[in-house]
């Protein structure tokens, strides 16, 4: 397996390199600091934090809340898939002259051509706008109680900014240390630099991809040429 390796300075905190958008960080503590210099992780931040407060203040804890977080848990691995493979790897179409291609798509053919581009590689603020709003909406109207409500909100967006985290720092140059992290470190390393139509989980590795008949042995799987280039097009 290859990796993204771009003329940088060796310094532990992280200094700019010669090309926009890069930055060498090795340390966690770097790492932190660079994360929440980023719009969308405080965008997050802002609903976890109110659902948080809200869910606290508002009590009647049942054993529903508990439930909910379990299936949201178990079904996260598989909606990171499926967002991934339907969304982020849309194919640009034309039906009916008018050209089918979402933000989404477009950045992360972008990222894919330069991982190591620090703001490519988090959710557009763009979605966020549209997105957080709509789930709080679901939060506040779409449960039987405003209580439940907050625990879904609370949980997906826990979710999204651990999403927002793990994906950060997996292209950074920070070295995985523990198990857990190394695994999908790697996971999501082989996405990139071995062959994209395979291993499209993020924050756990072997769950989806493994359902989903996408996690192959990467030993038997031939290196992509276009895992840089998604669909062999410019951007």
């Amino acid at each position: 397996m290859t990796t993204d390796h771009a003329p940088a300075s060796h310094s532990p905190t992280g200094r700019r390199t010669a090309r926009s958008g890069h930055r060498r960080i090795t340390t966690l503590r770097a790492a932190t600091a660079e994360f929440w210099h980023h719009p969308s992780p405080w965008m997050i931040a802002v609903p976890l934090v109110g659902s948080l407060v809200a869910r606290i203040a508002l009590g009647d804890w049942q054993w529903t809340d508990a439930l909910v977080v379990a299936i949201l848990l178990a079904v996260s691995p598989v909606i990171e898939w499926l967002i991934h493979v339907g969304i982020l790897h849309w194919r640009p179409r034309t039906v009916g002259g008018v050209k089918i291609d979402s933000i989404l798509a477009r950045d992360h053919r972008r990222h894919h051509q330069d991982p190591r581009d620090i703001p490519l590689i988090f959710i557009p603020w763009p979605v966020l706008v549209g997105l957080l709003p709509a789930l709080t909406l679901i939060g506040v109207f779409a449960f039987s109680r405003v209580s439940l409500g907050m625990t879904f909100l609370l949980t997906v967006t826990a979710f999204l900014l651990f999403y927002e985290w793990t994906h950060f720092l997996i292209h950074t140059d920070y070295k995985p240390r523990h198990r857990p992290y190394r695994a999908v470190y790697k996971n999501h390393r082989f996405h990139h630099f071995k062959n994209e139509h395979y291993w499209y989980t993020v924050t756990t590795s072997g769950t989806a991809d493994r359902l989903l008949g996408t996690y192959p042995d990467p030993a038997e799987v031939t290196t992509s040429k276009t895992a840089k280039n998604l669909h062999g097009s410019p951007s």
